[in-house]
């Protein structure tokens, strides 16, 4: 048919799970994801609320939101910046919310959430990323096989960064990468299992079957039914009792 030989496709599979630990404190999950599609273009986002918060999860869905919203249509090319007007909004947003009382910038730590996001159009595309979690794309080109967006953690193993820091853009790192054959987006619920402890490699055994199976099958909703239950393992729950939020997504 006219029209479809330069066609792009995404299939996507998505899933947000309350940990062990929120479980347990009758808490629901602090994690969000979202993504967005239009004509060649992605925009994909999961955030995770901070636990020691107030209206974390608030937080989470507000920046996933506005960078979906906005990223969709803006230039590749002025992108880095794009991102950052993003989250300068979501800010805003969150200064205005109704729940912010103090209606100031000091009162945003209520709302603190990491940010690991990707914007892709078939043929560049850009990690984003504050704080812990990571993004990985996978089946490059050339000689790469995997770009990882790692983790980062600040002196403790248990701190991290949020976008509702004062300094917050000293903290956003951008990751390029190329002709990926899928991404992933994680919070660090995930992270445990999914990198080594160095941080800088795949774990053996994880990434790579979950993103072969993601591929072959074909109904999206026995996907995300394998996924969760993958996560929800009793060995997975033993090794981080986070919430964990895991976006797959394969590009045709």
């Amino acid at each position: 048919m006219p029209g479809t030989k330069n066609k792009l496709r995404y299939k996507i599979v998505s899933v947000s799970l309350t940990g062990p630990y929120h479980k347990q404190k009758g808490l629901r999950c602090q994690d969000f994801a979202k993504t967005k599609i239009q004509n060649r273009r992605i925009v994909a986002v999961a955030a995770d609320g901070a636990g020691s918060a107030k209206y974390g999860a608030i937080g989470a869905k507000c920046v996933c939101d506005i960078i979906c919203r906005t990223l969709i249509s803006k230039s590749m090319k002025n992108m880095r910046q794009s991102v950052i007007d993003a989250i300068d909004a979501a800010r805003d947003n969150l200064i205005c919310h109704r729940l912010n009382k103090t209606k100031s910038e000091a009162s945003l730590i209520d709302f603190a959430s990491t940010i690991v996001g990707a914007v892709y159009d078939g043929k560049s595309g850009l990690f984003f990323h504050i704080g812990d979690g990571a993004g990985i794309a996978l089946g490059l080109e050339k000689d790469k096989k995997i770009v990882l967006s790692e983790p980062e953690n600040g002196i403790f193993s248990s701190e991290t960064f949020f976008f509702t820091m004062e300094d917050w853009k000293d903290s956003l790192r951008f990751t390029p990468f190329d002709k990926a054959k899928s991404f992933i987006l994680m919070t660090d619920g995930v992270t445990c299992f999914a990198l080594k402890h160095d941080k800088a490699y795949l774990e053996d055994g994880f990434i790579a079957p979950i993103d072969a199976f993601l591929k072959a099958e074909k109904s999206t909703k026995r996907a995300q039914k394998a996924l969760k239950n993958t996560l929800e393992t009793p060995k997975a729950c033993r090794l981080s009792g986070d919430d964990k939020t895991f976006v797959w997504v394969g590009i045709q």
